[in-house]
């Protein structure tokens, strides 16, 4: 059976102490630069490894940081996701994935094995992560990152969307195009982010004198937005403009439009959507949509991870860009 090498092989090959070894990979111990190459030379011989866990557990720095979050099988999400975890192994740590699609026993109990390996701090993303898991997260000592959250903790950062001005200007954008029968479509997760944008959407509605359709049901999904988009465009009063609150959604209501219904888009009917996924830019959609700043929130959740602890909490808005296509009449 193979055996792991350890920093005592690596003594033995390169003559030194094992201390020796345990200061050469120590940043900032003392130790000479003739030692330090001789240990590097017989650990890439070895193939050896620091063990950083081992480390942690003394130090109570083991670089873990554990990703809570919810339908990460979306695109948005494991977006995010990517930029996350990218961004952690250039900072030198290490993200660890808690997906907490079950609302159940399972998800704490993943998440108290996270702690049992000494992870030093947790970012919650939006969906569906209970708020009982960022309790559980602080009273372990945990720093925490809530991206897109609707909630206020001591010694956190909140990481937010200006949804609700995302939800004017897609309003303002469909006026513009002549649209004058708007509806809103989206899922029942319930979240702050789609419940912003819908806030934001109805109040500009509202200040225009116009009534607005909503539409929602189901999960954040591609079927969700066919459903929706079956039963807005087969109204009596069929909407001629749509502002769905996720990209996902908003491929279901234009394959509605034109695969089921054979509608023109957008000379019968514009679409808007929010999150700028990959399949947005696809030639069979061309969404007009929102772009997230995925790399900016990955890069401000790292950052502040990076910091020595503050004790007051921080919170950083950020916007959402327009990305104008096809979907909304010039």
């Amino acid at each position: 059976m193979r055996t792991q090498v350890s920093a005592k092989d690596v003594a033995e090959l390169a003559g030194v102490s094992r201390t020796a070894v345990s200061r050469a990979f120590t940043p900032g111990a003392s130790v000479s630069s003739e030692t330090r190459a001789k240990v590097y030379e017989a650990a890439e011989k070895l193939g050896y490894q620091v063990n950083n866990l081992a480390r942690g557990l003394l130090t109570s720095k083991t670089g873990i940081v554990a990703l809570i979050a919810a339908e990460i099988n979306t695109p948005y999400r494991s977006t995010l996701l990517a930029a996350l975890s990218s961004q952690l192994q250039a900072a030198g740590k290490v993200g660890m994935l808690i997906n907490t699609d079950r609302s159940d026993e399972s998800v704490a109990q993943a998440l108290r094995q996270a702690i049992s390996y000494r992870t030093e701090a947790a970012i919650i993303l939006s969906g569906m992560p209970d708020t009982s898991l960022a309790e559980i997260c602080l009273r372990n000592g945990m720093r925490l990152v809530l991206i897109n959250r609707d909630e206020e903790r001591a010694g956190t950062l909140q990481l937010r969307l200006d949804d609700a001005a995302a939800g004017h200007q897609a309003f303002a954008a469909l006026f513009a195009a002549g649209c004058r029968r708007m509806a809103f479509a989206s899922s029942l997760a319930g979240t702050p982010s789609l419940e912003d944008r819908r806030k934001g959407f109805a109040a500009a509605a509202a200040d225009a004198g116009l009534a607005l359709i909503e539409d929602a049901s189901g999960m954040t999904s591609y079927q969700t937005g066919l459903d929706v988009g079956m039963r807005l465009l087969t109204r009596p009063d069929r909407p001629d403009g749509i502002f769905c609150s996720t990209d996902l959604i908003a491929c279901g209501v234009l394959d509605a439009a034109r695969q089921r219904l054979k509608l023109r888009v957008p000379e019968e009917v514009s679409i808007i959507g929010f999150d700028d996924i990959e399949q947005a830019a696809w030639d069979s959609y061309n969404l007009t949509t929102f772009s997230q700043p995925v790399d900016d929130f990955a890069k401000a959740a790292v950052s502040y991870l990076s910091e020595p602890e503050h004790d007051e909490p921080r919170s950083i808005m950020l916007s959402s860009r327009m990305v104008w296509r096809k979907t909304v009449r010039d």
